[in-house]
C-alpha cells in the first residue's frame, strides 16, 4: 500500500468511539435482535455495543475498552434500561488503537438468563468463513454522520458488501456506502446468514459515502476459544502480533480512536 494514500487516509479516519447509530436505517422490530447488548460506562454514560457470544461472554471492539462497564441485555429502549452486569475486560493483547485485532471480550460477573429477549449468536466456522455479500448491521448511535444525534430505540441497516478486499488488515473487512453505522455502534455486528462475522471497528470520509471498518471475526477464532476457555489465566494465549512499521506507526499514532 502506498504510504501517501495510506497517511491521507488515516487523517481522515473516524472511529467509532464509545458513546458514538445507524444511518438511513430504520427502527427496529422490539426484541427482534435478542442477542444484541448495550454496553455503557457506567460513570460517564459513553455507550456501544456488543452481541452475546455465550451465557457469560460478551464480544465487541477494543476500542470500546472504559473504566466502568456495564452490559444490558434484552434491550430494545435504551430509556428503559434492566439492571445493568458488571464485566471482566479482555482487550485483544495485539490493539493498538488502529485498524486491526479491535475485538474484546467481556467476562460477565453474573450469567446471562437466556430467553425470548436474551439469546446467543453464532460465530462463523473456522473451516468456512465465506461472508454474505447481503448482511445486516444495527446498533443505538447517531442517525447522522455530521451531528451526534443517538438513537434511544434500536435501529438498523441492510448492506450489501461490495468489495472485501485492499483493505487495512487481512482481520479487517470493508465496505462503502452512504449509510451505515455511525458513532455510537462500535463494536455492534455485521450478521450474515444469522452469523456474527464481523464488528464495527470504525468509520471514515470519503468523497463519495463513508466506508465502514469492521473486524473479521473468523481471524481471531483460535483468541476468543483461549479465553473463552480460561479468561483469567489466559490472557494473550498463542497470539502473535506483527508490528507494523514504524514509519506507518508513526503516522497514525495520532489520528486513531
Amino acid at each position: 500500500m502506498n504510504i501517501c494514500w495510506f497517511i491521507t487516509i488515516l487523517l481522515l479516519l473516524h472511529s467509532c468511539n464509545p458513546g458514538d447509530c445507524i444511518v438511513g436505517g430504520h427502527v427496529s422490530v422490539p426484541h427482534s435482535r435478542p442477542y444484541l447488548v448495550y454496553i455503557q460506562d457506567s460513570r460517564t454514560k459513553s455507550a456501544c455495543c456488543g452481541v452475546l457470544v455465550r451465557e457469560d461472554i460478551v464480544m465487541t471492539t477494543a476500542n470500546c475498552k472504559m473504566s466502568h462497564l456495564k452490559v444490558y441485555l434484552g434491550v430494545s429502549d435504551t430509556t428503559l434500561l434492566p439492571t445493568g452486569i458488571e464485566v471482566d475486560s479482555f482487550p485483544h493483547p495485539c490493539f493498538e488503537n488502529k485498524p486491526g485485532n479491535d475485538i474484546m471480550l467481556l467476562k460477565l460477573k453474573t450469567r446471562a438468563t437466556l430467553n425470548k429477549t436474551v439469546t446467543i449468536i453464532d460465530l462463523p466456522n473456522p473451516w468456512n468463513d465465506k461472508i454474505l455479500k447481503d448482511c445486516l448491521v444495527m446498533g443505538w448511535g447517531s442517525t447522522k454522520y455530521d451531528h451526534y444525534s443517538p438513537s434511544t430505540v434500536l435501529r438498523e441497516l441492510k448492506v450489501t458488501l461490495k468489495d472485501l478486499t485492499n483493505c487495512f488488515e487481512p482481520d479487517v473487512i470493508c465496505n462503502e456506502d452512504p449509510f451505515g453505522p455511525s458513532q455510537g455502534d462500535s463494536g455492534g455486528p455485521l450478521i450474515c446468514g444469522g452469523i456474527a462475522m464481523g464488528i464495527v471497528s470504525f468509520h471514515m470520509k470519503k468523497t463519495e459515502g463513508y466506508l465502514t471498518g469492521y473486524t473479521r471475526v473468523s481471524q481471531h477464532l483460535q483468541w476468543i476459544n483461549e479465553i473463552m476457555s480460561a479468561p483469567h489465566r489466559i490472557e494473550r494465549g498463542t497470539t502473535t502480533c506483527t508490528p507494523v512499521t514504524k514509519q506507518v506507526e508513526k503516522a497514525v499514532s495520532e489520528f486513531f480512536y
